[in-house]
């Protein structure tokens, strides 16, 4: 069976900064492939690659055995693209988007209405199709947005952080929607950095960081392969940096801990990797001798930020919070000059 998607030590560079240095994975028709990394990993970028909105340097990129760079009109009409800006007109009303979408594939106009009342009644749009989009809240506009998407029929529909920003209900009204496509045998291929909306919709997913894929398989797959469970120790609410770390010298200590990580995006918590013998009691009397506190000790299975720890050696949480402060002092040069 041809994949749906082919991409094969996929490059990129802007200038001196390399995007993508070596990017490889495959996805099968019908599954939803979640692409998971921090800001800066290469996502949209692979995306924009794959959409033929940016040019790789080097590598294979292929939609169902069609080479991308070579027939990109062909790859267009199979694919719908969502990206991360939603750009919709505030002045023209959902239905009047979807009439101009439809003029840009060059539908005609008999099926082009066809299509704008099926889309509208998929993404349950239709009572505020007549009003204008500037009145949508965020929620609507991400609907309309996927709905533009959809129009043309793609095989595979591409989505860049399709709920960023969103609140939690109109967050699982799009994990809903989404999984409605892959019952009808629609390919998805998303990115996020929401540990939770991978995990959830995935059949697989591929991690990236710093141009790279570093991880790739099933959410299941990758979790096991990590093995151990987690054990999160907060010694107080907001913990000094400094007993962080006195605490992380007598817990290495015990037998059951693998390994210790002070996770500063939680308040300095510390992330213990333990094997199946972890006892919580010991945990509770080795930070008692040693006169420390205890504000809360949680256990729990290996999560996909476990996956990225394990392979990076830092959690996705602060990876973003890196990328966040790099790119704030890159703002902070360019106001000075």
């Amino acid at each position: 069976m041809v994949a749906a998607i082919t991409v094969e030590h996929l490059q990129k560079r802007f200038g001196s900064t390399v995007a993508l240095e070596d990017v490889t994975f495959e996805v099968q028709p019908g599954e939803i492939f979640g692409l998971l990394g921090p800001n800066g990993a290469g996502k949209t970028t692979t995306l924009q690659c794959l959409c033929t909105l940016q040019k790789p340097d080097q590598g294979r990129l292929e939609l169902f055995g069609i080479p991308v760079t070579r027939y990109p009109q062909q790859v267009r009409q199979k694919l719908g693209y969502v990206g991360q800006e939603m750009a919709l007109d505030k002045v023209l009303t959902g239905r009047e988007l979807l009439q101009l979408q439809a003029a840009l594939y060059h539908l005609p106009p008999a099926l082009a209405q066809s299509r704008i009342q099926q889309v509208l009644e998929l993404l349950s749009l239709e009572e505020r199709a007549d009003q204008r989009c500037g009145t949508y809240s965020g929620g609507l506009r991400k609907r309309l947005d996927l709905a533009a998407g959809l129009l043309h029929q793609p095989q595979v529909l591409v989505l860049d952080e399709p709920t960023v920003g969103l609140d939690i209900e109109s967050r699982r009204a799009i994990w809903d929607f989404l999984r409605h496509l892959k019952e009808q045998g629609i390919t998805v291929l998303l990115t996020s950095h929401y540990l939770e909306e991978v995990d959830l919709l995935s059949d697989r997913v591929a991690i990236l960081d710093h141009g790279r894929v570093i991880a790739a398989g099933s959410p299941s797959e990758l979790k096991q392969q990590v093995g151990g469970d987690r054990l999160t120790v907060r010694l107080q609410e907001f913990t000094p940096e400094s007993l962080a770390r006195q605490a992380v010298t007598i817990l290495e200590q015990l037998p059951f801990v693998q390994k210790v990580l002070i996770n500063a995006a939680q308040g300095n918590a510390l992330n213990l990797v333990v094997d199946g013998s972890s006892d919580l009691g010991a945990v509770q009397t080795c930070l008692a001798q040693a006169g420390l506190p205890l504000f809360s000790l949680a256990q729990s299975r290996p999560s996909l930020d476990d996956v990225y720890l394990a392979a990076t050696g830092r959690t996705l949480v602060d990876a973003e919070l890196a990328a966040a402060e790099a790119m704030a002092g890159k703002d902070k040069k360019g106001q000075k000059k």
